[in-house]
């Protein structure tokens, strides 16, 4: 604080406080911390605008047609996957830890990729169950992926060894 300052008297007598019975108190009640808080909370005007930006900012690309090689080599896992996991009580046994890689289209009808590109993501957890007739899907945790969209299975514990065969 300056030497020089005008309210220094007033500053040192720091906040003002307001006995029980002056009616200033009971026209203005001190607001607790919560509500005070709200009043300095950042305010988003257009809800959802910096979203819908970042969502226009991802790079998505076309989807990627596997080769006859890697097409044998992902429905031989395929197979392997559903020797281990044919019910439930098998997949529970198991336990087979997968990690896929799998392609999602852009979800944004707004974007100029939608309905022509996407993305690759990796969905890592314990495979649940192949079903290779009705949906054509494999259950990883919670994500259900279509065989059309896998691009590539691994296995941590090593269950798609060349010697091993289950069929």
């Amino acid at each position: 604080m300056p030497a020089d300052f005008r309210y220094k008297k007033i500053f040192a007598k720091g906040k003002p406080e307001h006995p029980r019975t002056d009616p200033f108190r009971a026209r203005h009640p001190r607001m607790d911390a919560g509500r005070r808080a709200k009043l300095f909370a950042p305010f988003d005007a257009l809800k959802g605008f910096s979203e819908s930006i970042a969502a226009k900012q991802v790079l998505y690309v076309g989807r990627k047609e596997l080769s006859a090689e890697d097409r044998a080599e992902t429905d031989r896992r395929l197979r392997i996957l559903y020797e281990l996991t044919k019910n439930s009580r098998l997949a529970r046994r198991n336990r087979v830890q997968v990690a896929v890689t799998f392609f999602v289209p852009c979800p944004d009808p707004g974007h100029e990729a939608f309905g022509q590109k996407g993305s690759f993501i990796q969905a890592s957890g314990i495979c649940m169950g192949v079903d290779p007739v009705v949906s054509r899907s494999l259950l990883v945790d919670q994500t259900s992926i279509a065989f059309e969209d896998i691009l590539k299975i691994e296995s941590p514990d090593g269950i798609f060894g060349a010697a091993r065969e289950y069929m």
